[in-house]
């Protein structure tokens, strides 16, 4: 599907500490109205779900559509309950997956 995203969480962190994780994936979100040089349709290929979960809880998902601009960044905020690991999950048309998995630590 798409290069390997990129996750940015801070650093260090405390129990009750309100963080932002910052998500950016590689994609070329086409529509499927765009047309070629040849003028033919460039199918639609589009990530339309994104999923984060903490420790196996959905934490924020959020619906992507034909208007979203490629490459999508996605960032959204939580409140620390601790150490774990978040798995965020990227859906394509087609039913294609790109999961990434990342440990929060915890001070």
């Amino acid at each position: 599907m798409s290069a390997k995203p990129r996750i940015r969480l801070p650093g260090s962190v405390t129990i009750g500490d309100v963080i932002e994780i910052k998500t950016l994936i590689a994609h070329p979100m086409e529509s499927g109205v765009r047309r070629n040089t040849d003028g033919t349709l460039v199918s639609r290929l589009l990530l339309h779900t994104f999923e984060a979960k903490f420790e196996g809880r959905e934490v924020f998902r959020a619906a992507l559509h034909t208007g979203t601009a490629a490459n999508p960044f996605i960032s959204f905020c939580m409140k620390v309950p601790g150490p774990g690991e978040f798995e965020f999950t990227w859906v394509e048309d087609g039913g294609a997956r790109t999961i990434e998995r990342v440990a929060l630590k915890v001070s």
